[in-house]
């Protein structure tokens, strides 16, 4: 699977849901989704997990080809003073459940191929 950010980000907005992330609304799909969606990019794409401390904890996000890529970033009101430290799936995991997971998986790659 190629990796094309913006049919990435489009697949992943249309795949979030409250099941692949319990703070998600209409209003902010990407709300509580950042674990998840980091794991996910990672097991596709491959590249780096990183992290930034916010105040409401732990942000994850991707490093593919040595560029960072955000796809939840839109949940914030204000941009993120990103730090990149980097991390692990472990870490991630802490944030997002086996099925959330599962989930995603499945709703991207359904999204994936009838937007490709």
């Amino acid at each position: 699977m190629s990796f094309d950010p913006d049919e990435v980000q489009s697949a992943l907005c249309a795949a979030w849901s409250s099941s692949t992330a319990s703070q998600w609304t209409a209003k902010n799909p990407a709300a509580g989704q950042c674990n998840v969606t980091s794991l996910l990019v990672h097991e596709l794409f491959g590249g780096d997990l990183l992290k930034t401390p916010l105040p409401a904890g732990d942000h994850f996000y991707n490093r593919i080809g040595g560029k960072r890529y955000d796809f939840t970033a839109s949940q914030f009101d204000q941009p993120i003073a990103y730090v990149d430290l980097p991390t692990d799936r472990v870490d991630a995991e802490l944030g997002a459940t086996s099925d959330q997971l599962a989930e995603l998986r499945a709703a991207f790659q359904k999204h994936r191929i009838s937007s490709g």
